[in-house]
């Protein structure tokens, strides 16, 4: 059995009394903004479980907007969050929600662009400051923001994921892990893939170029 490391025995250092309602909250927000990969002009967040009950006395929907802001856990702004958020034009709202049979610290977020691009995530703060997003757009995914992220969205056909990472190969970036969840066979699938190097533009660009691939995102791991 492996050492616990000093991370997972305190968590991060935060602001508020609990890790996975400050800290964690923090860090939802921000993979969620990094997922999402633009400017924000509207975000409904819906708070589920133990987030909805006691959420608001530990300061989760301030750290939760701070995330988005792209603040971390130690930022003392974090207090200020919604104010800040409303200077930056972000408009805001919350509501409860039962999001069935997930983790009890989950939340989901429905974020817009000024463009009125929209994007669903849902993730959970998990314990000690660890996260994982379980959901983009209705696909089930697995993303704790740990490693360097590649996510495709293609036609679930033979050979796009043989493709992709064929050219990850060919830019020498080493693959940790790698998920794929579909709607039904033949019709549009996410595939999810962890790297040890960050994804470089020039791979990136390759797989938008492949013909089954409709969208093709970077996503940088959580400091």
């Amino acid at each position: 059995m492996g050492k616990a490391n000093v991370f997972d025995l305190l968590g991060p250092i935060m602001v508020g009394p609990s890790s996975s309602h400050t800290a964690g909250a923090v860090r939802l927000g921000a993979m969620a903004r990094k997922i999402f990969n633009g400017e924000l002009a509207e975000a409904r967040i819906l708070l589920h479980g133990s987030f909805a009950e006691t959420g608001k006395g530990h300061g989760t929907n301030l750290a939760l907007v701070a995330g988005l802001l792209q603040m971390k856990p130690d930022d003392e702004r974090i207090s200020r969050a919604l104010e800040l958020a409303e200077e930056y034009g972000l408009k805001v709202s919350f509501a409860k929600t039962d999001l069935g049979d997930v983790h009890p610290n989950t939340v989901k977020f429905m974020l817009q662009s000024p463009e009125d691009r929209q994007m669903e995530i849902t993730g959970s703060s998990i314990g000690g400051g660890r996260i994982v997003i379980t959901e983009i757009d209705q696909f089930v995914v697995e993303i704790p923001g740990d490693y360097h992220t590649l996510v495709l969205l293609h036609q679930d056909l033979p050979g796009v994921v043989a493709q992709a990472t064929n050219l990850l190969a060919t830019a020498q970036i080493n693959i940790a892990q790698m998920r794929v969840s579909r709607e039904k066979k033949g019709a549009q699938a996410l595939t999810v893939v962890e790297t040890d190097q960050a994804i470089e533009p020039a791979a990136l660009a390759l797989m938008r170029k492949l013909p089954s691939v409709f969208q093709a995102m970077a996503i940088e791991p959580l400091e």
